[in-house]
């Protein structure tokens, strides 16, 4: 059995952050269910270029294997019967719609508990169930420039930036797996369920983390760093070598000293200047040019190997398909193969999530309403006459 078995969710999830949410609870055993709009033909991701074929695409198979789809029109009564069905044999209700959504479609804890008490309700909107900005559709590229992130990324005097990969929908996904399961835990302890009203804006301002403390505690302004240094430790970020970039993490002393040797300059790790972490910070200007021009000398690989060999934190900057194909993620088993009519072979990353032994296969993302007889037949008990009854040309033909 996998950690997850036995566990139920039924989730109205669209796109990367709440479908990024339940793969991780879906690849430990959970049994995850997709309730997908027909309105729209299913979850928006199936529909994403590029590298899209019918109702899937290879963006849509990223954030649901493992998943099973279940296409049911909400707001119609035979819909709403189905929905509530399932409702009573499960163990959460998920969604990242709009944060006033779930209370609108009837999906909130208050809406649900005459059903099933101990149905936990999880909501991971863009910025809340309560607050000005609840009604607001809520995006990673905005939530990345309202948190304050895109003022802190980029080199000092360019543009706002914001992180190459969409970071506060992933994080949010991450922090919503954790609350569904701590709901979970619960509401199978107390036999009473609850709602979680999660967003993307809090795990933004939540990530803020050390920076908000020197802030409100502190008066600190930050400030963008060049070659993204660490903003109080040096030497902690990008150098560039003859022929690429590396970085280098001084985050103990230890670490410096060993620096100071295996670039051949022991004297730089007594020198009062540079001699403890307040002197680096003070005199970093005068150190990096220093630095700077030792490590033009000489080329990535032989960097990283001597700075490896001394134990000091280093790694190449890499392109995607070197991280991808570098022999660590290799060896950590990082690299899941499923296969997906219409698009082939669909090679994708693992959850990091880690629980006893990883799973060694994987059912590819479900087709659209896929697993509906099944659902209705082996979840529901539904006969096969009220199955015919529920025809799926029903829901799907509503364009």
């Amino acid at each position: 059995m996998k950690p997850l078995d036995g566990i139920r969710i039924l989730s109205l999830e669209q796109y990367g952050a709440g479908p990024f949410a339940t793969l991780q609870l879906a690849d430990l055993g959970a049994e995850v269910i997709k309730i997908e709009d027909p309105s729209v033909r299913g979850d928006v991701g199936r529909h994403v270029p590029p590298y899209q074929s019918g109702d899937t695409s290879l963006f849509f198979e990223t954030f649901n294997r493992n998943k099973k789809s279940l296409v049911l029109d909400l707001n119609s009564r035979e819909g709403r019967e189905v929905f509530d069905d399932l409702v009573r044999v499960s163990d959460a209700v998920f969604s990242n719609l709009r944060g006033d959504v779930p209370e609108k479609l009837g999906i909130t804890y208050g809406a649900l508990k005459h059903i099933n008490p101990a149905i936990v309700c999880c909501s991971l909107s863009g910025y809340g169930m309560t607050g000005p900005r609840a009604k607001d559709p809520g995006y990673d590229y905005m939530l990345q420039a309202l948190s304050g992130w895109m003022s802190l990324t980029g080199d000092p005097g360019g543009a706002p930036t914001k992180t190459g990969l969409s970071l506060v929908d992933f994080s949010g996904g991450l922090v919503a797996s954790g609350a569904i399961l701590a709901g979970v835990i619960a509401a199978r302890r107390d036999k009473v369920g609850m709602d979680c009203d999660l967003s993307l804006y809090d795990t933004a301002i939540g990530m803020l983390t050390y920076v908000a403390t020197w802030h409100l505690s502190a008066g600190y302004e930050p400030q963008r760093t060049l070659n993204s240094a660490h903003p109080s430790l040096v030497p902690f970020q990008a150098f560039k070598a003859s022929d690429g970039w590396f970085v280098v993490g001084c985050a103990k002393e230890k670490f410096w000293v060993r620096l100071a040797q295996a670039i051949n300059r022991p004297e730089l790790s007594i020198d009062p200047r540079f001699d403890s972490f307040e002197n680096r910070n003070i005199n970093s200007i005068e150190l990096l040019r220093i630095l700077d021009e030792v490590f033009a000398s000489r080329t990535v690989a032989e960097w990283v190997g001597d700075l490896r060999a001394a134990t000091v934190p280093c790694g190449a900057v890499q392109s995607v398909k070197e991280a991808l194909t570098d022999s660590h993620t290799i060896e950590r088993g990082l690299i899941v193969e499923t296969y997906a009519a219409g698009l082939g072979d669909v090679r994708s990353v693992a959850s990091a999530m880690r629980v006893g032994e990883p799973p060694t296969s994987h059912r590819p993302a479900p087709l659209l309403d896929e697993h509906r007889e099944e659902i209705f037949a082996n979840i529901l008990g539904y006969d096969q006459e009220r199955i015919a009854q529920l025809s799926p040309a029903t829901d799907l033909t509503r364009t």
